[in-house]
């Protein structure tokens, strides 16, 4: 059996974190192994629970998500990981340019707090997989706010071979490794090994920091 995913939720509201924390304790594979009600202490749980999925309110005191989030995801904290975290930012609007800030700084997308328990488990276990929240369509509306002047993509972005920079474009308009196999013709296996080999080259994360990076270098077509 899979090891259960580690979920960590912070909120300011007391009744709002026991409330999720009921649903995800609910849910089989998963659980919460703590909660904080403000970023400050997030950061801190977060280095010392490594859980795999935070719930991150983006409205609080003390400090907010988005620069909690910022925090956790600053080089020398995921240097020190021994496995990756996701982060999704909770908000109560849809399209929040907070939530986009996020997004850059490292999260894996954002629910609306009136969501559904159905649709809260299926978004853990979807950004644990290192993938996406939000439709590609959404994602690229948030982050098309986000950089006015696109920057010059950088050495090791014109080091990707050919088929590569295939899978990267691909990826970057938010289509699945199987849609994307049967695009440039290959399995989804070596789609995959591609998708890996570009976040090693790119020093990205996860599939969501590479629609990230295609947004800030103009490299969506």
């Amino acid at each position: 059996m899979s090891e259960s995913i580690k979920v960590l939720l912070v909120d300011d509201q007391e009744l709002f974190r026991e409330g999720v924390r009921v649903i995800v304790d609910a849910q089989e594979g998963m659980g919460v192994v703590g909660t904080a009600a403000d970023g400050v202490e997030a950061v801190r749980l977060v280095d010392e629970l490594a859980p795999d999925v935070v719930l991150m309110d983006i409205r609080m005191p003390e400090m907010d998500g988005v620069e909690a989030t910022r925090q956790i995801f600053l080089p020398d904290r995921t240097a020190r990981r021994e496995r990756p975290v996701r982060v999704i930012v909770l908000t109560t609007f849809n399209l929040d340019d907070r939530a986009a800030t996020a997004i850059r700084y490292g999260a894996s997308g954002f629910l609306l707090k009136g969501t559904t328990p159905v649709m809260l488990r299926d978004a853990i276990r979807t950004v644990h997989a290192g993938n996406a929240v939000l439709a590609p369509a959404d994602l690229s509306t948030l982050l098309d706010s986000q950089f006015t002047v696109a920057a010059a993509p950088p050495p090791a972005y014109l080091g990707l071979t050919d088929k590569e920079r295939e899978v990267f474009a691909a990826v970057a308009k938010g289509l699945s490794n199987q849609e994307i196999a049967g695009l440039v013709f290959l399995s989804e296996s070596t789609v995959k090994t591609h998708v890996g080999a570009i976040l090693r080259k790119l020093g990205l994360r996860d599939r969501v920091q590479i629609v990230v990076f295609a947004h800030a270098h103009a490299l969506v077509g």
